[in-house]
């Protein structure tokens, strides 16, 4: 089994379990809060993280160049807001179908790995991406009644577009990542992903402080005051990047991402253990689709 495939499914069960904790911390927190914490309670596990591979691991540390903080501040921004689109998609419908629309990533990430990298795609992959994608759109679908005015519906909606959005926000972020981290230069792709991620994180706290101060410096007290929930956010964020950042230096990000939709199962036990939320059939059916794209992706 090749590496990226393991740490992409631990970078899946990380993104989930961070996502449920945020979705609890939203009521509490607000939007820009619930994002926050996972960048601000993330970048010392970070720094610590790169610290480690360096003095205990003996990992190379890289050189930089104007390209990768070009890069890493597009990706970090691409990142907050995306974030941002996906914590408010939580309080418009339950939590699986909320995580469900972002999950049309793989596609647009395979478009910008195609127009800014030049990252090619067999026909069977592709086809495993889409399917995957059916499935997703699948389960956005799953609580109406068959129809082509729903459908139009589903997919035009300020619930799909909100979603839709997010996933090609993130998509961006993830293609600036990787070439941020592939543009470092005398390490090796795991301290070279580490090090994409300690400065993007450092970057992204220090943005996201600066707007909640001049927005309202309520969000910051209220950061401080829910320390306990929200380092259990930022733990699970970073541990999540850091596997995310590792899988997409090994392998294009149209791979990792799809991929990554495995995430989407994850979610789903969480919603049916963890929210009480129910599944009906044809949200179970859009799982199975999602596995089917899942395991064309590997196996083609």
């Amino acid at each position: 089994m090749e590496l990226w495939i393991p740490i992409t499914i631990a970078a899946a069960f990380m993104q989930n379990l961070r996502s449920a904790l945020q979705k609890h911390l939203q009521g509490s927190l607000g939007t820009r809060g619930a994002s926050f914490v996972r960048f601000g309670y993330g970048f010392p596990i970070a720094i610590a993280y790169v610290l480690f591979l360096y003095f205990a691991a003996a990992q190379t540390f890289p050189s930089f160049h104007a390209a990768f903080f070009a890069w890493a501040v597009i990706g970090g921004l691409a990142q907050i807001f995306a974030t941002m689109l996906l914590v408010h998609l939580f309080s418009l419908r339950n939590f699986a179908v909320g995580t469900a629309y972002s999950k049309t990533e793989p596609v647009q990430a395979a478009l910008f790995g195609f127009i800014l990298l030049g990252e090619k795609l067999t026909t069977g992959t592709i086809a495993a991406i889409f399917v995957g994608v059916i499935g997703v759109m699948t389960i956005s679908m799953a609580r109406m009644p068959l129809s082509w005015r729903n459908t139009l519906t589903a997919l035009t909606s300020r619930t799909a577009l909100i979603g839709i959005a997010s996933g090609g926000v993130f998509g961006i972020s993830a293609v600036a990542y990787r070439s941020a981290s592939l543009s470092l230069e005398g390490a090796g792709p795991i301290m070279s992903a580490a090090v994409t991620l300690a400065c993007v994180t450092t970057f992204q706290t220090a943005f996201m402080l600066i707007w909640m101060a001049w927005k309202d410096k309520r969000e910051i007290v209220q950061v401080l005051v829910t320390w306990r929930s929200s380092a259990l956010v930022g733990i699970a964020g970073v541990v999540g990047s850091a596997c995310w950042f590792t899988a997409m230096t090994l392998q294009q990000v149209a791979f990792v991402r799809a991929l990554g939709q495995i995430e989407l199962i994850f979610t789903f036990m969480a919603s049916w253990f963890l929210f009480r939320e129910r599944i009906n059939a044809m949200e179970l059916a859009g799982c199975l689709l999602i596995v089917s794209g899942i395991l064309g992706l590997l196996f083609w």
